[in-house]
């Protein structure tokens, strides 16, 4: 008897129940997360006119959250996924809330802003490491590169429709408005989550909260291409978060622009991020992501140099919009890596410590940034560059270059989504 084939289209992967409910709720909380970024840099410019507060709220609204990954991970290992997603956007919605009447009443203090965001940031990973954990527990394996397609894409139309519409209207309404818009997407986002169940799943556990965080932070670290992965990009995003307040400053105060072409700037690597991430998704990455890594970090610091040599508005749209290519087939290609490595009754505490990692970066960043841009762009462009060029190296040496799936054979068979 031939073993029937498995259908590895898109098609198939839609008919999976519950996944096209989650991709909506993903939607949401992204379009907004998206347009979070944005928003608290230009409200912290346009209300207290500092680019060190702007790096500063920008460091505060990821790090505490990257700091308690560990523990996030075995929250989600051990009391599922979605209720704990609800529990994030819930807060999130709460914060932006209260920053909002605290700015429309005159109330708001540079120390209050940042101390809000950071206790937001501290539940931020629940989402987003709910999210991507939630997927290879209920896709089967031969979807992976599909359903990866599909999780970066759900970046690239937030990143496409978030920034425009955060920074047009900042510049039209004002921060404390935008931020209030922001607060209800969350809060939608929370409601269609109350009807996802969670997916059934293995957890290895100790009884302990505290030593499950633990056994996963080492777990992640013994693991050749989790900690490889870590590193690199970790270092790649140092980069990024320098740059995340280099061309707001670049645009509005150097280029004379408004808040609004910041948005439209993010959204070019949107689009073209959406075409890189859905061609490679078509691909079969397997023995291929290494290259995949490398290669996107070299070209996006080779990309950002480009302003070195012309700080004008068409050579940062061209940057972003290479970048955004880029980063597609990137995105593919860590998310199948990091599943295939991976065992599943480790994915919530793996998952958390290797996304948080890779993301540590990106706060230091921001915060080196808004001292570096006081100084001067071109240099923080500079350190910036030299920050991606550093990823590109270390991928090479450290990505092992043939390693053995951890995941267990039995990923090959969707799950069922157990009842609420």
């Amino acid at each position: 008897m031939h073993r029937p084939t498995q259908d590895p289209s898109y098609r198939a992967l839609f008919a999976i129940p519950a996944l096209p409910r989650i991709l909506l709720g993903m939607a949401l909380s992204r379009t907004g997360g998206s347009m979070l970024g944005v928003a608290l840099v230009l409200f912290a410019l346009q209300r207290f006119g500092s680019p060190v507060l702007a790096g500063v709220v920008t460091f505060a609204s990821v790090a505490p959250g990257l700091l308690v990954g560990p523990i996030v991970g075995a929250l989600l290992d051990r009391h599922g996924r979605t209720r704990l997603i609800i529990l994030d956007q819930l807060v999130g919605a709460g914060a932006l809330v209260l920053i909002a009447i605290l700015a429309l009443t005159g109330s708001l203090t540079p120390l209050v802003l940042v101390l809000v965001t950071a206790v937001a940031g501290m539940t931020a990973p629940l989402s987003s490491v709910g999210l991507r954990t939630i997927f290879p527990i209920i896709v089967p394996k031969h979807l992976w590169e599909r359903v990866n397609a599909v999780d970066s894409n759900g970046y690239v139309v937030a990143t496409l429709v978030g920034p425009p519409a955060a920074g047009l209207m900042v510049q039209v309404v004002g921060g404390p408005e935008t931020l209030l818009v922001i607060a209800a997407l969350y809060a939608v986002s929370a409601v269609v989550f109350l009807r996802v169940p969670d997916p059934r799943t293995e957890t290895a556990t100790t009884g302990s909260l505290l030593r499950d965080a633990w056994a996963g932070l080492a777990y992640t670290l013994r693991n050749p291409s989790l900690r490889a992965l870590g590193v690199s990009l970790a270092v790649l995003n140092l980069g990024w978060g320098i740059m995340t307040i280099v061309l707001p400053v670049l645009v509005i105060k150097q280029l004379g622009y408004g808040e609004a072409v910041i948005g439209i700037v993010w959204a070019v690597s949107g689009v073209t991020g959406g075409i890189g991430a859905l061609i490679a998704g078509r691909w079969r990455t397997q023995g291929r992501e290494r290259w995949m890594l490398i290669w996107p970090c070299v070209g996006m610091a080779a990309s950002a140099a480009i302003l070195l040599v012309s700080p004008t508005l068409p050579a940062v749209v061209a940057v972003m919009a290479l970048t955004g290519v880029l980063n597609g087939p990137m995105d593919v290609a860590l998310f199948t890596l990091r599943q295939r490595r991976t065992d599943q009754a480790w994915m919530g505490r793996a998952f958390a410590v290797s996304m948080s990692i890779n993301f540590l970066g990106y706060p230091f960043g921001a915060a080196l940034g808004g001292t570096l841009v006081g100084i001067g762009t071109a240099g923080a462009i500079g350190v910036a560059v030299a920050f991606m060029a550093a990823a590109a190296v270390l991928a090479a040496v450290m990505l092992p270059r043939n390693e053995p799936a951890r995941a267990s054979a039995r990923e090959d068979a969707p799950r069922a989504p157990s009842a609420p």
